[in-house]
């Protein structure tokens, strides 16, 4: 049976990041913002960490998370991301590649 965490994908990992991060709707953050809150997130909770916080408020508040990951995903649709040497560099904020243990950037 695969596990749940390997089934994550860079963008879902992203919008639960930006979910766990304190960034706001009402900010209307640009780019920039988003890539830095994401960066943030990742550092102080892991991407395991930040997909906890996404089920602990499903779990407290369904009504008020739904749609925050709306804007989550929607926001980190919008967000440009490109791609260095086997992570994902969107701005200041690194995802690791499927299947990578540890967070790493290209210079």
């Amino acid at each position: 049976m695969r596990s749940a965490t390997s089934d994550l994908t860079i963008s879902s990992a992203r919008a639960d990041a930006l979910f766990a991060s304190p960034l706001q709707r009402s900010d209307q953050p640009s780019p920039a913002q988003v890539h830095q809150a994401i960066a943030a997130a990742v550092a102080a909770f892991g991407i395991r960490g930040c997909a906890a916080l996404v089920a602990q408020a499903y779990g407290e508040h369904p009504e008020t998370a739904v749609l925050r990951m709306r804007w989550a995903r929607a926001t980190v649709t919008r967000a440009p991301v490109t791609h260095a040497s086997g992570s994902i560099r969107a701005g200041s904020a690194c995802v690791p590649a499927p299947r990578q243990a540890h967070l790493s950037c290209a210079a």
